[in-house]
This record gives structure tokens, C-alpha cells and sequence, in this order.
């Protein structure tokens, strides 16, 4: 069930196929969600950045989380104090929060195959805590990557005029008003509200990432760099196009982080000596046919996409074989340090041989 500023939406749509579509349309021109959607967007991007300069992003003090493309996690405020995403142009970050217990559930949705489970999946430990609690629910990302006929910033368009942003923000409302539980919309900065426009007329996204703050709830427009997207990277990416070809992520987001124990448990997955070929052959491209072949919104990426997709393609071409990446199938495991870095475990080597990645 949803809710926005503490009243029940309601909605006239008799008919289950258009629910979605008219949940939507009556949350993008909610009075409070647009009044919303305005003020975030006055909000300065952070930059973050690990560094000892104070005005970086996040200070030494900081213990954050940070999840890629189909991962999602849920923190402890007691355990850490942001967890954000970025790199969404037509993928959408949805955020859960536990009022009572603040416990903050983060994940990156990029299709809306992994909206129903990806949701159970996120609501597994935050109403574990309080089951009857009101959940804070921000939504970012995704802009109006469709047709440029838009009313209230939905696109009247459908079939392949649709982009890739509708459809999937329309299943994750869809899904948040069929279930049990209690949802309190409090941002929806997606498509129209998430869109500006060159002089040609030419649609991006105004943010393509955000942070929650557990203690607070607050919700900031944020970009990551390489020393905060991690730890282990190039792994973890892979496992977004790999997830596509394993069966046991069907549907599924990616397990990356252990709530209770503060650690990345970088759950396994596997691919064929199919993805080095793939590789190969794609190292070939030039920089923008990387971008036509391997981007849903080429014109609106950052301007270190090719170079991340490029060592995505070293790491399998020097390793085609998943089972050196996940030896016997098991989950690769970092700990957080004292110093708020991460090291990882290899319980079979001594710790001289562990890797230490934010330092």
C-alpha cells in the first residue's frame, strides 16, 4: 500500500493492466511529490571521493556502503552511516527505510524482471525489525528516455516508444501498491522529474546517483568514484552481465553485503568461455560503438563508461574461467577495517596476501 504525506493513494483505474501505468501518472502530479522533486533537485551533488581532505565526500569517520547495477543491501544505522549508488541513467535506485528502527535497505534496479523478488528480497530484514512500521520509500533515477510527448513527465507513448525508464518505474509502483505493507513515498525523482534538456532537445538525466544517510533518512544527490565504489569492483560488475546467462539469479538481485555482520559477502556467479570471446570482440569497438553496443542510454553516460566496461573485458579475457574468480562456488568476503577500508578474507592464505581496497 502507498502512501504520501501519511494519506492513502487512491486511484480509478478498475482495470490490473493499467494500474500501473495510472499509479504513476497520479504520483508524478501529487502536489507533494512534485514540490519534492523540486527541492532535491536545488540540492549540490556531492562528489565523493576517499581522501584526507575534509571536503572530499566522505571524511575517514564515514562507514559506507556502495552497491553496482542489480546489487542491493541493507545496513544497520548502527553500522554504517551512508549507503548510495550511482551510474543510473535508465536504471532506478529505490531506497526502504524502517521509521522505527532505521535499518535502510538500498538497491539498483535495472529491469523489471527484478522488481517483485528484488523487493522481497530488500523487505526481508528491514520489517524483520517491525513488521507493522511505516516504510520511507525514496525513488531516483530513470528520466524520460521515451517518446518527447509527455504529459506531467510521463511519456503517452507505448511499445518500443516506452525507453527503458517507464516500464520499470511503472512495475516498481505497481509492486509497492499491491503488497501488505505500508509505503510512504516521500521522493519520486524519476523520469519528468528527472529529465533536463540540451538545446536540441535531447533528454538526460539531471542525477544519475544519490547517498542515504541510516541516522537521519536524508537522501542526497551524490556520484561515487573509484575510491568508494568498491570494494572489488571489476567482480562485481561482471556479475550484472553474467547474472543475465546464470539460472540461480533469475529474476533476483545480486547478494553483496551482510547486514548483521558488516561485511561484503560477494555472492558467486558463473559464466562460459562464451563471455572471453565476447571480450575479445568487444575490446575491438571503438569507444563509441562500445557505447551504441553496450549502453540503454549512450548519450547520457559518465565519461568513464567505456573505460570501466574495457577492464571488465581484461579481467575475462586474463580469467575466463568463473571458477578462479569463485573458487568452489563461495562467496567472496570482505571485512571492513579499522581505519574504514576494506580487506579481504581468504581464510585458506595468510593475511599477508589479503587486498586492501580504499586505503
Amino acid at each position: 500500500m502507498i502512501f504520501v504525506a501519511g494519506a492513502p493513494l487512491t486511484t480509478d483505474s478498475s482495470s490490473s493492466c493499467s494500474q500501473g501505468h495510472d499509479i504513476l501518472t497520479d504520483l508524478m502530479k501529487h502536489p507533494v511529490l512534485v514540490s519534492a522533486s523540486s527541492s532535491f533537485n536545488d540540492v549540490a551533488e556531492r562528489k565523493f571521493s576517499v581522501s584526507k581532505d575534509s571536503s572530499s565526500g566522505i571524511s575517514r569517520h564515514n562507514r559506507w556502503v556502495y552497491i553496482f547495477q542489480r546489487e542491493y543491501a541493507t545496513v544497520d544505522p548502527a553500522l554504517v552511516d551512508v549507503v548510495g549508488t550511482d551510474e543510473a541513467t535508465t536504471c532506478v535506485g529505490l531506497v526502504i527505510r524502517n521509521q522505527n528502527s532505521g535499518i535502510t535497505s538500498v538497491a539498483h534496479l535495472d529491469s523489471p524482471d527484478v522488481v517483485d523478488i528484488g523487493l522481497a528480497q530488500m523487505l526481508a530484514f528491514v520489517v524483520n525489525q517491525s513488521s507493522d512500521a511505516m516504510l520511507d520509500v525514496h525513488l531516483i533515477g530513470g528520466f524520460d528516455d521515451a517518446s518527447p510527448e509527455h504529459v506531467n513527465g510521463i511519456t503517452e507513448s507505448h511499445g518500443k516508444l516506452e525507453g527503458y525508464s517507464f516500464p520499470l518505474c511503472k512495475k516498481i509502483v505497481d509492486s509497492l501498491a499491491k503488497s501488505n505493507m505500508k509505503f510512504q513515498i516521500h521522493t519520486l525523482h524519476v523520469l519528468g522529474h528527472n529529465t533536463r534538456r540540451d538545446t536540441e532537445g535531447n533528454a538526460y538525466p539531471i542525477f544519475t546517483g544519490f547517498l542515504a544517510e541510516t541516522a537521519t533518512g536524508s537522501i542526497i544527490p551524490a556520484n561515487f568514484d573509484a575510491t568508494t565504489r568498491c570494494p572489488d569492483e571489476v567482480v562485481r560488475r561482471i556479475r550484472v552481465s553474467a547474472s543475465f546467462e546464470d539460472p540461480s539469479w533469475k529474476g533476483r538481485l545480486l547478494e553483496t553485503y551482510d547486514t548483521q555482520t558488516d561485511q561484503f559477502v560477494i555472492a558467486p556467479c558463473t559464466w562460459d568461455m562464451r563471455k572471453m570471446h565476447i571480450a575479445l570482440m568487444l575490446q575491438n569497438l571503438s569507444d563509441q560503438e562500445i557505447l551504441l553496443t553496450c549502453s540503454t542510454s549512450p548519450s547520457a553516460e559518465a565519461p568513464d563508461f567505456v573505460d570501466n566496461h574495457r577492464r571488465q573485458w581484461d579481467y575475462l579475457i586474463q580469467h575466463p574461467d568463473w571458477s578462479e574468480t569463485f573458487p568452489f562456488k563461495k562467496p567472496r568476503i570482505f571485512q571492513r577495517t579499522e581505519d574504514k577500508s576494506w580487506v579481504r578474507h581468504q581464510a585458506a592464505k595468510s593475511s599477508s596476501s589479503s587486498y586492501r581496497y580504499a586505503d
